[in-house]
């Protein structure tokens, strides 16, 4: 593949521009002659939507909303036999899950449709006709078992597999006789020799001369379906689309997109090849990761800005970057004429903390807060039932009270249910032996934990506790402040690690923390 890329792409500067000026950012991009910016993420239903489809949705929806375009979902289901149920459904959703909703789609319909390729099948048959009336393309009769006999004799010999285009040429009479035996053909493309250079917006001027290196491409199959080559020409012709912001693994096609425009006689939009989105290793990422797919980082629960922040932090296309940007952000800082060829190198080991960001940011809004304690409301009785003492646990104050001085220490809202947390919401079964492991002092501890908080225990904060521990600690001689610690620790939390003491009793509030320490007592 690497050598087929050398072979194609020659980037430069075409015949008759050398020298001369561009002009300003926005006539090199397009956007500044006052028409509508209309683009569009098209992805195949045959798999719910990744990190890779979300990102290329992303940057297409940033030059979008940058320059007060519209945002379009297309769905390209032409190949019915790699199709997922509930592929085309899922992708919709986990774009407006993400935030980015499109403008058009095939849910919220719109003045171009229909969304669905399977659906606008008498345009391809239209292009398909005015291709063939004026030669530029042609039925092909070839069997799938010739054309898999080409293949193989192509691999044998350590060549590229092309089609010969033994069609290209019969005759009238030949295509006559063939269509009476085979009333059904495949249509293929004629290329020509000399395909059209173009100012990619990334990559800069290419030529890619494809007839040198491929076949005749078919672009209408016997069962009527289009290929990609001819429905995305036709669709972006028809939905008005302006700019093209797919991956670079489709920059060499362009030539023969270019070719198709050309034929038609229709202007072309404007391409921008995005560099891939790869593995923190350099390897692509795949399908076969199950962790790459959105569905799959929701139900972990991870925040969708944490998704967007992380994704374009590690590219491209921004003045610097910086973790922690909004959505808002985004939008205002994008800039396409700063995008770059190299790829871009995700590692995900570093998105928890992205996460944590996104999170404290939503807990320092009231209105955002209050949906998280609903959140988490449902996670504890999702992760607890039955076990939960009694429904004060889920009182909307204390999940709040819970949130507020986890915030800083969490990555996601789940992490509050997880059993390093399990004590917030149900309490230890701790007996006085294991206690009494820790120290000898367990009575006296307990008795003076329970007169500390016997005063004004509403209004105990963490610094004022730590203070009044540490002088309960130095009040007992032969015992260490850390023994003291760990004692109380366990008594509350039925665990040897985890936050700070003080900020367990603030948490769990004086009268829970009474009645978990008499129930050491009792014990």
């Amino acid at each position: 593949m690497a050598v087929l890329l050398r072979t194609l792409l020659q980037p430069g500067r075409p015949p008759g521009v050398l020298g001369r000026s561009l002009g300003r950012r926005e006539a090199s991009l397009g956007t500044g002659s006052g028409a509508a910016v209309r683009v569009r993420f098209a992805p195949s239903p045959t798999g719910f939507l990744h990190l890779g489809g979300l990102r290329t949705a992303l940057y297409n929806y940033l030059f979008a909303k940058k320059h007060g375009g519209s945002f379009i979902l297309r769905l390209e289901d032409t190949d019915q036999t790699r199709l997922v149920p509930g592929a085309a459904d899922n992708i919709e959703h986990m774009l407006e899950w993400a935030g980015i909703p499109p403008d058009e789609s095939p849910h919220r319909g719109g003045p171009r449709g229909p969304y669905l390729q399977s659906q606008r099948l008498e345009l391809y048959a239209q292009a398909t006709e005015a291709l063939l009336k004026t030669g530029a393309a042609y039925p092909c009769f070839c069997s799938s078992q010739r054309l898999e006999l080409l293949k193989k004799e192509a691999l044998r010999s350590r060549q590229i597999p092309r089609y010969d285009n033994r069609c290209r040429n019969l005759s009238q009479r030949q295509v006559a006789e063939k269509l009476a035996k085979d009333p059904k053909p495949a249509i293929r493309f004629r290329l020509e020799e000399e395909a059209p250079a173009f100012q990619d917006l990334v990559y800069g001027w290419n030529r890619h001369e494809v007839a040198s290196v491929e076949g005749d491409p078919v672009i209408l199959k016997s069962d009527g379906f289009p290929t990609y080559h001819l429905a995305c020409v036709v669709d972006d012709h028809h939905m008005g689309i302006s700019h093209v912001l797919r991956g670079s693994e489709w920059l060499v096609s362009t030539a023969k997109h270019l070719l198709l425009y050309q034929a038609l006689g229709w202007p072309p939009p404007r391409f921008a090849h995005l560099p891939l989105l790869l593995n923190r290793d350099g390897s692509k990422l795949s399908k076969r990761q199950g962790d790459i797919f959105l569905e799959s980082f929701a139900a972990a629960g991870f925040l969708p800005d944490a998704l967007l922040d992380i994704i374009t932090n590690c590219g491209s296309g921004f003045p610097e970057n910086q973790m922690g940007r909004t959505l808002p952000e985004l939008v205002a800082q994008f800039d396409l004429t700063r995008i770059t060829c190299h790829s871009a190198l995700l590692d995900l080991e570093k998105l928890p903390e992205f996460n944590r960001l996104h999170l404290r940011r939503l807990v320092s809004n009231e209105t955002q807060r209050r949906q998280l304690v609903e959140k988490l409301q449902l996670l504890v009785e999702e992760a607890f039932g039955s076990q939960l003492p009694d429904r004060a646990v889920l009182d909307p104050a204390y999940v709040e009270r819970i949130i507020l001085l986890r915030q800083g220490h969490i990555c996601r809202l789940q992490d509050l249910v997880s059993p390093a947390h399990s004590f917030l919401w149900t309490r230890p079964a701790v007996g006085r032996t294991q206690l009494g492991a820790i120290s000898e002092q367990v009575d006296v501890i307990a008795k003076r934990v329970l007169r500390l908080l016997e005063g004004p225990g509403a209004s105990l904060t963490q610094d004022v506790l730590n203070a009044e521990l540490k002088k309960l600690s130095e009040g007992l001689p032969g015992t260490k402040h850390s023994n003291v610690m760990k004692l109380l620790r366990v008594a509350l939390s039925g665990q040897p690690q985890g936050p700070p003491v003080a900020e367990m009793m603030v948490s769990l509030g004086p009268k829970e923390v009474r009645e978990r320490i008499q129930k050491v007592l009792s014990s």
